[in-house]
């Protein structure tokens, strides 16, 4: 729903609030609005916000609906943490996330204390672990509202609740069969945009955190997602990018399930629509369908990012992946033989419990075979209540870092041999912004994700130009309009 879809002034709020969503949260909406209307008569000014992300590209799209709700109460969006309202959306994939928001909340409690009528709230992943909220509400009481990653879209009832009772509030669900979209959105390109197509994850991978804070899959209606992606169209929106934990199980638990490939095909009908992306591809069940749907489309980029966390068979049985290096680099070349020109990027983790250098060398040889166009390189970091975070066979921490450097200069260097290859080409260049090092330029994006340099105006963004692929610099290019 955009912005203006959204009739708060209409709102009757001596009636009850609706118990249907999302027409309750607009009835809260307006109610916050009042408040946010008396704040503007005492200090001559609308109250503001700030919204620092953590995480993921789904966090991400959450932020987005959390900044729209607030946008529609009334508040205005502030470049820092010295904003009336500071909301930090957590993840807690890997423990260093955890430690960041910590160090931010200890000093958000002495701007606080500058400004009393500063309102604090956290939510997202790092929310639905038990020690954590226990650690927030006996340590950092100065933080007015607290809530998870299922009940996103209740941010105006909690905040109404927030400014009536004056206390901390603490939301969060365990798990839920609810979907809610159809709030308002803040998008931060008006060129592209997410569209969650599912949320949560079964796969139960033995080191990750992510199914027990995000719950079980549940895929959106393929009719509201179509919708979804024709109002984007509209709005001018020309890159579209399907998300979800694993995109390659959508629909399975829809009462009239449906592939993921098939959705890919209707999505591309959206006129409009020029280029499709999607994340995050799981290699146990990607189908021939689907890789026939991608070899086929005119609109589906072509840039794959495929995870395989790991070289080693054995690990991989133990991270419980289900499927060997050797189904991997077959499900690769499959990939390849169809769409030779494809860019693959991929998750690697470093010092699983258990690894051995044999592991780590397997490892190092699928990155060889393969040869990624880039990769997210991880050390190993502990999860409590996960499987793998009970293990008593932890690397020592200077074997990983000795096998973590060795396994990022390798992508490196493969990853600058691979980006090269396009040097002389004449590419379709999708601008996304004006250059932040150097304003006589901009920035965009190939289809295969490589990011392009080339001279250029503001007035170019969100368009797509033919660039000849003048200089490549390791993992980016420098290039030329062509006329």
């Amino acid at each position: 729903m955009s912005m203006k879809d959204i009739d708060i002034d209409s709102v009757n709020l001596k009636m009850e609030p609706l118990k249907s969503e999302p027409e309750r949260q607009t009835w809260f909406m307006a109610k916050c609005r009042q408040y946010t209307e008396d704040f503007e008569r005492k200090k001559g000014r609308r109250p503001t916000f700030f919204i620092q992300t953590f995480g993921c590209q789904m966090n991400a799209k959450d932020s987005e609906k959390l900044a729209g709700i607030l946008i529609q109460i009334g508040y205005v969006e502030a470049e820092d943490e010295s904003a009336d309202f500071v909301l930090y959306n957590t993840c807690t994939v890997r423990e260093n996330a955890n430690l960041r928001v910590y160090g931010r909340l200890g000093q958000l409690k002495h701007k606080k204390k500058k400004n009393p009528d500063m309102l604090i709230t956290l939510c997202g992943c790092m929310m639905q672990e038990q020690a954590v909220l226990e650690k927030i509400k006996t340590s950092y009481r100065h933080v007015d509202i607290v809530f998870g990653t299922h009940n996103v879209f209740k941010l105006a009832e909690l905040l109404a609740t927030r400014l009536e009772s004056g206390g901390q509030i603490i939301d969060i669900w365990e798990g839920t069969e609810k979907i809610v979209e159809n709030l308002p959105s803040q998008r931060k390109h008006s060129f592209k945009a997410g569209v969650n197509i599912m949320y949560g994850c079964n796969n139960f991978c033995s080191y990750c955190i992510v199914p027990y804070v995000r719950g079980r899959e549940r895929s959106r209606d393929p009719k509201d997602i179509l919708m979804e992606c024709e109002r984007l169209a509209s709005e001018g929106v020309v890159e579209i990018m399907l998300l979800g934990q694993n995109v390659n199980s959508y629909g399975k638990n829809l009462e009239n399930p449906i592939t993921f490939a098939r959705l890919l095909r209707e999505v591309e009908k959206v006129e409009g629509i020029k280029r499709i992306r999607f994340m995050t591809s799981h290699p146990k069940d990607l189908s021939d369908e689907l890789i026939e749907v991608m070899r086929d489309s005119k609109k589906i980029c072509r840039h794959l990012h495929l995870p395989v966390q790991s070289g080693s068979s054995r690990l991989l049985k133990d991270m419980n992946r289900r499927y060997t290096k050797e189904q991997y680099l077959a499900l690769v070349d499959k990939l390849r033989q169809a769409m030779p020109d494809i860019s693959l990027t991929t998750d690697i983790i470093v010092g699983y419990p258990g690894e051995t250098r044999e592991d780590h060398e397997e490892t190092m040889d699928v990155v060889r075979q393969v040869r990624y166009d880039s990769a997210f390189t991880f050390i190993y970091s502990k999860r409590s209540g996960t499987p793998a975070a009970g293990r008593s066979d932890q690397v020592p921490e200077a074997v990983v870092k000795e096998r973590f450097d060795a396994l990022l200069a390798l992508v490196q260097e493969i990853a600058m041999e691979r980006t090269s290859i396009h040097e002389g080409k004449t590419m379709e260049v999708l601008v996304e912004e004006v250059n932040a090092q150097d304003n006589t330029l901009v920035t965009g994006r190939l289809s295969n994700n490589i990011l392009v340099h080339f001279p250029g105006e503001a007035s170019m963004i969100g368009k797509f130009y033919d660039v000849k692929l003048k200089e490549c610099k390791g993992f980016y290019y420098y290039g030329e309009a062509v006329k």
